[in-house]
């Protein structure tokens, strides 16, 4: 059998709830990656060596940028974009920083600020 592992996989710290409960995987791929995440989180680090052609294909399909095809490489190759960090693109003028600088919400001058460092 492959991706067999003794404990099963689980990532309170990205999922505080649980994966099952998080609402990004189905039902039946909450239970593969608690079955086999363990599995494949060390093949993905390489911590363990391939010892099936299915994880031998399951490395190679992780690793490349190529369309993945293998059911299992898939649903990892999800899981670990979820949990990449999200960045936030704000647009917002340039000029917020001198509102603050200029003290004008304080309605102070410029030596009342100074005084606080």
């Amino acid at each position: 059998m492959s991706f067999e592992s003794e404990k099963p996989f689980n990532d309170f710290q990205h999922f505080a709830r649980g994966i099952r409960r998080s609402g990004h995987f189905t039902i039946n791929e909450s239970n593969l990656l608690a079955a086999y995440g363990t599995a494949m989180m060390e093949l993905y680090k390489g911590e363990r060596k391939p010892k099936t052609p299915e994880e031998k294909e399951f490395v190679k399909q992780i690793t490349s940028d190529e369309v993945i095809t293998d059911r299992n490489a898939k649903i990892f190759k999800r899981y670990l974009q979820v949990i990449q960090p999200r960045y936030l693109h704000r647009l917002c003028s340039a000029g917020g920083d001198e509102v603050l600088n200029n003290n004008s919400f304080m309605g102070g001058s410029s030596s009342d600020v100074s005084s606080l460092d």
